[in-house]
């Protein structure tokens, strides 16, 4: 799956300060396109048709989501401006500005790195061979170009891409109408009306917002062949964002397709580095494979399996300490793998999930404090977060996920003939709530 580059320019031809006419259109077919394409990137450039020269919502999100943006300052068009102010305030870096050489640039433009371009594209060749070369660069070093985070020390970019799904609703503001018929939806928990809501909606207008919120509804409905099949529906830079990614990798596991699922979560972390997100994710991939694996009698995969378990939900812990998801998954593996690593983790997990529920609690927060307390053999502890755990249950993977943590840690201390009446015990309340 090629990065998306979004095009920042006029349409069609337009005159410049001097009267001179410039074809857009040509420049973009001729010379942009086709370097972006030979960047191995993927380009977009908004539809005329669609935005009717009026700069809406879903051209502000591809604008964000996209990884790359190639912006033509010729002509000073207002739109182009104010698209890059934008730009540069969300993203770093990745994004190359262009113009035509007679153009002359404001001021506050002027230091930009930018490739100067004749209208007539004489030396078309170099001309993309060098914008070509300028985005692979920007693919490989990841260097500042926008003056905001060049000039302004220790400002951190949005983490627009990345927006975890437990706190998507409220920190994405969309049509309050279509948000309220969804959540309807989801309390009734029918799927019929859940496919009727997405094929009435146009995925070329429709706020991103919008989107998102149906494939986390799917989710909730544990529809995950949905999942799947709406992600490839989807506009593409939605698509390719981080977070939509790795609910794909989350909906593939769970419709069997653990590879896949693979692919597309080691190819996140290959792009944009660990997180406690993507590797709790992959995590729980390698731990379905570690248990398929058990089920099979095949303790050689097992093993190796259950070291990558152990591996990926450390590195996700490692990535965010203030994630105690990734943790508490490493420190339950670490038990059945009899790993001296248990004793140190343990504590640091507790830390951190206490840590976190000063300002907000979640039903994870109550979870790993319960599992913690199971670790840890507290049955009066344990018993005492049961009530706060069933309490807080918002979806139905969420308990089925706890269910099926605590037994295997079960399994693993049946093995060692440890008592494990009172953990089923908790375990059967929990699966009452599903």
């Amino acid at each position: 799956m090629k990065p998306l580059c979004f095009i920042l320019m006029p349409f069609g031809k337009k005159k410049d300060q001097n009267g001179n006419e410039i074809d857009f259109n040509k420049i973009y077919i001729d010379f942009i396109k086709p370097a972006i394409l030979d960047a191995g990137l993927e380009p977009i450039r908004a539809d005329e048709e669609i935005i009717g020269g009026i700069i809406h919502k879903p051209m502000y999100e591809r604008l964000m989501l996209c990884e790359y943006a190639v912006a033509d300052l010729s002509i000073l068009n207002a739109n182009v401006f104010y698209e890059l102010g934008i730009r540069h305030a969300i993203r770093p870096h990745s994004t190359i500005t262009l113009f035509e050489d007679k153009s002359n640039l404001p001021f506050d433009v002027s230091f930009l790195r930018s490739i100067p371009y004749n209208r007539n594209l004489s030396n078309l060749e170099e001309l993309k061979s060098k914008l070509t070369n300028t985005l692979l660069k920007a693919k490989e070093n990841k260097e500042d170009d926008s003056p905001l985070f060049q000039l302004i020390d220790g400002i951190k970019p949005s983490d627009i891409a990345h927006i975890k799904t437990d706190v998507f609703r409220e920190q994405i503001e969309y049509n309050q109408s279509l948000k309220k018929e969804l959540e309807s939806i989801r309390n009734s928990k029918n799927l019929d009306d859940l496919t009727s809501f997405e094929n009435k909606i146009d995925f070329e207008t429709i706020e991103f917002g919008v989107i998102v919120d149906l494939l986390l509804s799917y989710r909730a409905l544990e529809a995950f062949e949905n999942m799947v099949l709406l992600v490839d529906n989807m506009p593409k830079p939605l698509s390719q964002s981080i977070m939509v990614q790795e609910q794909l990798g989350f909906a593939l596991n769970r419709v069997g397709r653990k590879d896949d699922a693979i692919k597309v979560l080691e190819s996140i972390i290959n792009e944009h580095g660990k997180s406690s997100e993507t590797n709790g994710i992959l995590g729980r991939v390698y731990k379905d494979k570690y248990t398929d694996a058990l089920k099979e009698g095949n303790n050689i995969m097992a093993e190796g399996y259950l070291k990558k378990t152990i591996d990926t939900y450390l590195d996700g812990f490692e990535a965010d300490f203030r994630d105690a998801y990734p943790g508490i998954n490493a420190v339950t593996f670490m038990e059945i793998a009899d790993d001296e690593r248990k004793n140190e983790i343990l504590p640091v997990v507790e830390f951190a999930v206490k840590q976190k529920m000063k300002t907000n609690k979640d039903y994870w927060d109550w979870a790993t404090l319960l599992e913690l307390a199971v670790l840890e053999t507290n049955k009066e502890k344990a018993n005492q977060l049961l009530f706060n755990v069933i309490d807080n249950i918002r979806e139905s993977f969420e308990p089925k996920t706890t269910v099926n943590n605590l037994n295997i840690i079960i399994e693993s201390r049946k093995v060692k003939g440890l008592d494990t009446s009172w953990i089923l015990d908790i375990v059967e309340n929990i699966q009452k709530e599903y």
